[in-house]
């Protein structure tokens, strides 16, 4: 194993959108590629068993455009105007733009990030996730008990502001009142981003993740059903 990111992949990120320049940055495509889109390719690739072993319907593409992001910005829907990203990321999901659980990592300029949920879910999909809790269902109970017993990951998503369920224990109303819901580790360690530990890293913490992807994709499944 070798280290894959670099002190260089964050210095690049930060001064591409500030000089938010075409020409600026045809000049520095060579750094770009070595320090940003080689290591998030090679990051994809290295997780990929692991994926497709929690999954092995997610795309696992080690491309950009596949699981590894593009770092122009779409700005035709977008108040900001910049044209470059200074964050980057891995994506792993089944389909992509169809609003399903995904396992991520995030690279920015100061801190990075990975875990597992929706982007943004959607009505449907939380009112699935809904109905499987308040059933008692065994995967749910599975997903419960592998959030409650691990201090790396943190629950994550926008909350309603009353609860839905006030009368419902206040550790199944941290799963029920959320808009969206995703588990993710942020970290500030760049020595670990720097290191040759990294994907390792990632990968166990997507091991200890599985249950409660399952669980979501479970609730995903029977929205078809």
């Amino acid at each position: 194993m070798i280290a894959l990111f670099s002190q260089e992949t964050i210095d690049f990120l930060v001064e591409n959108r500030l000089q938010n320049d075409k020409a600026w940055f045809g000049v520095h495509k060579e750094q770009y590629h070595e320090f940003v889109i080689a290591p998030l390719i090679s990051l994809a690739d290295e997780l990929s068993s692991v994926l497709l072993d929690i999954d092995d319907k997610l795309i696992c593409s080690p491309k950009v455009g596949g699981s590894v992001s593009r770092i122009w910005r779409d700005t035709r829907f977008s108040k900001d105007k910049s044209l470059f990203r200074d964050i980057m990321w891995c994506m792993f999901v089944r389909e992509k733009n169809t609003g399903l659980p995904e396992f991520f990592f995030v690279i920015s300029p100061d801190s990075f990030l990975y875990g597992c949920g929706y982007y943004s879910a959607g009505t449907a999909s939380m009112e699935s996730i809904r109905r499987l809790i308040l059933s008692g269902d065994k995967d749910f109970n599975t997903a419960l008990s592998t959030y409650e017993n691990q201090e790396i990951f943190q629950l994550e998503g926008d909350l309603y502001k009353k609860s839905r369920y006030p009368d419902m224990p206040e550790h199944l109303r941290n799963w029920l009142d959320r808009k969206t819901i995703c588990f993710l580790r942020k970290s500030t360690d760049f020595d670990l981003l720097y290191s040759d530990e990294l994907s390792a890293t990632v990968a166990e913490g997507y091991k200890i993740l599985a249950p409660i992807y399952n669980f979501l994709i479970k609730a995903e499944e029977n929205i078809k059903n």
